[in-house]
């Protein structure tokens, strides 16, 4: 006998901060590809701007975990773009501090 499936009907909805703290998440790694590369192709020089842009990468990055906290404290939400976008912003907070550790030691 094949078993009926179950529809559970919810009011729960995805919070749009959680989906922002996504959205920053995904072009704080991506700008921080984007950088790596076009350093890679100056052969390791990298351009002033190169500067602004990890600066921006941070604040983007701090920006999109504080909104992931702040959505997984709502309440009635589904939870997995808060959590998604949190760890993408601590990936791309790494991936800044490990290429600023790196570039300060000369590693």
């Amino acid at each position: 006998m094949e078993q009926s499936r179950r529809y559970r009907f919810t009011n729960k909805k995805h919070p749009e901060k959680g989906i922002m703290s996504v959205i920053l998440g995904i072009i704080s790694l991506v700008s921080i590809w984007i950088a790596v590369y076009q350093t890679f192709l100056a052969r390791g020089e990298a351009a002033t701007n190169m500067g602004v842009v990890g600066l921006t990468i941070t604040i983007f990055s701090v920006i999109g975990l504080v909104l992931g906290y702040i959505a997984k404290k709502e309440q009635d939400k589904f939870m997995f773009f808060p959590y998604l976008g949190m760890v993408l912003n601590v990936l791309a907070l790494a991936g800044i501090s490990v290429i600023l550790y790196a570039g300060a030691y000369g590693i």
